[in-house]
């Protein structure tokens, strides 16, 4: 139905076009305006929200990485620490440090040089309570601790006064940097000396580093001992303070190394754990970086990672702000475009009322047309439906056609099969007469039993063809298998009389039913039992197996024989219609089956080769 538009406002009418002109640029100059605010402000608030959001996920992945390297450097610490307490203990060290004899001395040597090669340690020695070093895993080389007064140091004099004690320092022999733990040997009222044990963290450094993603571990005053940038070994993570700065240097801990601070300045604390901070690394500019600090427990130092943040922030930002002009840019584009078509609406109002008036005529025109349109739409699908009930007539009739073909190629022998027993029962009844005119009822009961029984005989026959004849589709239904394997057969004893010794039927289970109809199914096993007869006849040796089996999906049927096989040309297009072999054939039989079988939701399959054919029907099991 067609509705009057609505009636445009009275300013708007009565605005020239050159007013209505000056209003647009107005208009477009304030959004414009408001355009550019919005804007300015989504990408503010999207750099915002992205550099938030990366910096949460850089310091997640970082937090991850910094602890699996603090499990790495606790796992490097277990393994020294249990050396000294185990050598504390150990008789051989005891007579080195009560004895004094070179005998004892140089067995202490050798077990000290052993023990080092398979731990992960880098040098063992033992000193006396006067700090002198009696003897060392490295007693051969040059660099060997052996005489060395080592009372100055922190660990042993921690050692002497509390049992044990671990200093890193710098060593005053191999000026290589390194973790000394040591352990009293004996009670403090009787110390006989110390065993000490030097770790260094040369592979622990090499395993840490990671291009461009530096880490360092620094102890209570802030020095840098262990790090993956060689160059900051030793500098500080703050300025020292005085007193403690002449502490260190009076106790010879880091050497001549100047304590100054690392190059990382600008710290932005974000939590307790996590800082913005910019750092210059060796070989490279200043940068932004994500630093993350953990405490390493059992000792009082920390863990500081640098993660680099400049790059993914910006891209992250770079990110959210496309993101923001992926939403907001439609949207603005969408508002301009309603600004646009408002006022082009206003400008073109006066020539849409002039042009309603044929665009009404033409909408009724093309409703006239759809109209007509749809008329023959639906004269087609009436034909269409006609042409399928039509259709399926057909393919009933020719199903029946199907049928009576098989009754008239079988007519001939049934009719032999009945005059048999016809006959039979004449001589039986002519028998009777005789036996009951000499009164030998015995004989005469026999006769008419006998003759009871033929008659038996002929209506089964009778009842299979009147029953096979009938026209008509019936819905499935339970069948047993064995009912419709013997009908067949029944149906097929005229016509190939002699011949159905070539049958080898392996009877169904008692009670195995399937779904769909008596009548339609012996029909599809008729069309294969004569195909398969047909296929040997004159061949020696000649064999038609029948069988079935329950599977997982149903119930199959296999119909196999030992003829020639079926042409390749014939056997690709089998069930297509008018497609035979046979002289007198229509090329139908094959094709109703498998529309019968597909009615009842099963299928039939067949493989052939120069050893014969198979035939294998699919059906469903009846509950």
């Amino acid at each position: 139905m067609l509705q009057r538009p609505a009636a445009a406002p009275a300013q708007v009418l009565s605005s020239t076009p050159e007013q209505l002109g000056k209003r647009a640029r107005r208009a477009w100059l304030l959004f414009a305006a408001a355009a550019l605010a919005i804007t300015a402000a989504a990408l503010y608030g999207a750099g915002l929200y992205g550099r938030s959001t990366e910096i949460r996920a850089l310091a997640a992945q970082g937090r991850t990485d910094a602890n699996l390297k603090v499990a790495l450097l606790r796992a490097v610490l277990e393994n020294p620490r249990a050396l000294p307490l185990l050598l504390s203990e150990d008789q051989q060290v005891r007579d080195a440090l009560t004895e004094r004899n070179p005998v004892a001395i140089d067995v202490l040597n050798r077990k000290l040089e052993g023990l080092v090669s398979g731990t992960k340690a880098s040098v063992l020695y033992v000193t006396g309570i006067d700090g002198l070093a009696i003897a060392s895993s490295n007693w051969r080389e040059p660099t060997s601790f052996v005489g060395n007064d080592y009372g100055f140091r922190a660990y042993f004099s921690g050692a002497m006064q509390t049992g044990t004690a671990e200093y890193f320092a710098l060593g005053n022999v191999s000026k290589r940097p390194g973790l000394y733990i040591s352990r009293r040997v004996g009670g403090a009222s009787a110390p006989l000396g110390v065993v000490v044990v030097k770790m260094e963290f040369d592979q622990l450094e090499v395993d840490w580093h990671e291009a461009n993603r530096p880490a360092y571990v620094s102890d209570d005053h802030g020095v840098v001992l262990i790090t993956s940038v060689p160059s900051w070994r030793f500098m500080t993570t703050a300025p020292l303070g005085q007193p403690v700065l002449g502490e260190i240097r009076n106790s010879q801990q880091f050497g001549d190394a100047p304590l100054v601070p690392l190059p990382i300045n600008r710290p932005q604390a974000l939590s307790a754990d996590v800082a913005l901070v910019h750092a210059i690394t060796p070989g490279g500019s200043e940068a932004e970086y994500l630093r993350l600090s953990t405490p390493i427990a059992s000792t009082p130092w920390r863990l500081d990672y640098l993660v680099p943040a400049e790059a993914p922030i910006a891209a992250a930002q770079r990110e959210m702000r496309l993101l923001a002009l992926g939403v907001i840019g439609p949207l603005i584009g969408l508002a301009a475009y309603l600004l646009w078509r408002r006022q082009s609406a206003q400008m073109r109002i006066a020539a849409e009322q002039a042009a309603r008036t044929e665009l009404e005529r033409r909408v009724v025109e093309r409703t006239e047309d759809l109209s007509r349109a749809r008329d023959r739409l639906q004269a087609e699908i009436t034909g269409h439906r006609s042409t399928e009930a039509k259709l399926q007539v057909v393919q009933q009739e020719l199903v029946q056609a199907n049928r009576l073909a098989i009754l008239g190629q079988v007519a001939a022998g049934v009719a032999h099969e009945i005059n048999q027993p016809v006959a039979t029962i004449r001589a039986y009844a002519d028998n009777a007469r005789v036996f009951l005119d000499r009164k030998q009822t015995v004989p005469a009961e026999e006769n008419l039993g006998a003759i009871a029984a033929l008659t038996e005989r002929i209506g089964t026959i009778t009842e299979e063809l009147k029953a096979f004849a009938r026209k008509g589709r019936t819905a499935a239904e339970p069948v047993e298998l064995k009912g419709v394997i013997e009908g067949a057969v029944v149906l097929l004893r005229s016509r190939f009389a002699g011949r159905l010794d070539a049958l080898d039927i392996t009877p169904p289970p008692p009670g195995l039913k399937v779904r769909g109809n008596r009548i339609r199914l012996e029909q599809v096993l008729i069309n294969l039992f004569q195909n398969a007869l047909e296929a040997l006849d004159g061949r020696e040796n000649a064999r038609v197996e029948v069988s079935a089996e329950e599977t997982a999906d149903g119930v199959t049927v296999n119909v196999s024989d030992n003829g020639p096989g079926i042409p390749p040309e014939i056997l690709k297009s089998l069930f297509t219609p008018f497609n035979t072999s046979k002289e007198k054939g229509l090329g139908l039989g094959l094709v109703i089956s498998k529309d019968i079988v597909a009615d009842y939701g099963g299928r039939i399959e067949v493989a052939s080769d120069d050893r014969g054919t198979r035939f294998t029907i699919h059906l469903a099991k009846a509950a």
